[in-house]
């Protein structure tokens, strides 16, 4: 492969390198190469076909788009359409199945009650306690829904998910997590909510079509990178850490091991996502991925389904990087490597991995869609519109 002449390489094919990708083909009217270490694109959105069911499966665990950012809305409108899914997610304790995140439904049925909407606050706040400032993770969830919901449903699934006691966690985390007073169970509150009717490989797969781009899967940066001319921007999206060889030491991630089946039935788990409270059952969560898709009828009724047990553990080099470690010792590594990161002027990074965030999709969109602006602001030609 020759890279003589190249002015843009993006590294990495998930959301946020394929957008920026495509800002530079459509915005600026240049040509860039796109590439992946792994085999196909997408990143950890990455979509397929299984081939014996015929049902759209989520490679890396489920993800589910949502957004209330009208400009990320209408542009990934602008890729593929997308069906009116509504994320609802179920939990088991104790063998028992609840609604989360807690709303009324949940709360009720675990107390073995009949509250109204009205009588839900006062009733946990005698369950709450008196932390004032919580310090961490435990906490703040003790202080949003009391200790035996807490332990009920969020402690030990918490301690499968990151491998430590939730005590050591930062509270900041559990503030994904909303708590409602009605029967609402909807999991997002955003205003747009789907699945992409083609896939996110179809989606990116799209995003990345423009006859300015070039995608190569299955090419490393860090096999190429002595190839580069000295001149050519490079949009990065893996870890800082790596890019700089680890010389301040290694940021901390979580992992995580799915395991497949295929079932002759039409329906496994009754929904999407079945989340597992207990510590003796070693997964986090069971994803069954025909849901997604009710208007695809004919696979949807089939007698036929595809589950996946998902499976959190400590990551090492050679495993897929999922949940960064956002505690105060490893966000402070990160932003030493990014101030240093800054002072190449031709390295652009950003992305779930090389801002060490844990984005939901449109966030990541967002994210790219303005460092893009703020790139043509500083270096390309701002006289052209963003």
């Amino acid at each position: 492969m020759s890279f003589y002449g190249l002015k843009y390489l993006v590294v990495g094919t998930g959301f946020w390198g394929s957008v920026f990708a495509e800002r530079i083909a459509s915005v600026l009217n240049e040509k860039v190469l796109v590439i992946d270490k792994r085999k196909h694109i997408g990143g950890n959105c990455h979509s397929y076909i299984d081939e014996q069911t015929g049902i759209e499966c989520h490679k890396y665990g489920s993800h589910i788009f949502h957004t209330s950012l009208q400009n990320v809305w209408d542009y990934v409108n602008g890729f593929s359409g997308f069906n009116n899914y509504k994320h609802r997610v179920l939990i088991t304790s104790k063998n028992k199945v609840y609604s989360m995140p807690v709303n009324l439904a949940t709360v009720n049925s675990y107390y073995n009650l009949n509250l109204k909407p009205f009588e839900v606050d006062a009733f946990l706040k005698k369950e709450k306690g008196k932390i004032k400032n919580p310090s961490n993770f435990e906490e703040k969830a003790v202080s949003l829904i009391g200790k035996r919901l807490y332990e009920a449903f969020i402690k030990n699934y918490t301690f499968k998910q990151w491998g430590t006691n939730p005590k050591n966690l930062p509270a900041e985390i559990i503030t994904r997590l909303p708590v409602r007073t009605n029967y609402d169970d909807n999991y997002y509150y955003d205003i747009y909510q789907g699945m992409p009717l083609n896939g996110y490989t179809g989606l990116i797969s799209n995003i990345l079509s423009h006859k300015n781009i070039t995608v190569r899967t299955g090419c490393d940066y860090y096999e190429i990178k002595n190839k580069l001319p000295k001149n050519c921007k490079i949009i990065f999206t893996g870890m800082p850490d790596k890019l700089l060889n680890y010389k301040y030491g290694r940021l901390e991630w979580r992992s995580l091991k799915f395991k497949w089946q295929r079932h002759n039935c039409a329906d496994f788990i009754g929904n999407t996502a079945m989340n597992f409270a207990d510590l003796d059952v070693p997964y986090t969560r069971i994803h069954e991925f025909k849901h997604y898709h009710p208007e695809k009828k004919a696979i949807f009724e089939s007698p036929k389904t595809v589950i996946c047990f998902e499976y959190p553990q400590q990551y090492r080099e050679g495993k897929e990087a999922y949940y960064p470690i956002n505690d105060k010792k490893n966000n402070e590594l990160h932003e030493k490597y990014m101030n240093e990161i800054s002072k190449n002027k031709n390295i652009i990074i950003g992305g779930r991995l090389g801002s060490y965030r844990y984005w939901d999709m449109d966030k990541t969109i967002e994210s790219s869609l303005s460092t893009f602006k703020n790139y043509c602001r500083i270096f390309a030609n701002n006289k052209i519109k963003v």
